[in-house]
């Protein structure tokens, strides 16, 4: 049974684009696995505080990642 784990910063997805990420991340891996394991594909969408994820050595914040969606630089 395949388990897709994609962890995220918290506030930054909504509840239908984590469901989007869910439903294209399931559907990737039938395509390489076969239908058949789709009713044992498992997806989990974790949630990481702001602050708590760090990248180069600084933490990364909601507002961090939305100005970076946006185009601007962090």
């Amino acid at each position: 049974m395949p388990l897709i784990e994609v962890s995220v910063i918290q506030d930054v997805f909504t509840p239908q684009q984590k469901q989007q990420i869910i439903g294209s991340l399931t559907e990737a891996m039938v395509q390489i696995e076969g239908e058949n394991m789709r009713p044992v594909t498992w997806c989990v969408v974790r949630e990481v505080a702001s602050g708590d994820w760090g990248i180069a050595g600084s933490p990364l914040s909601t507002a961090d990642v939305k100005a970076l969606a946006a185009g601007a630089g962090v």
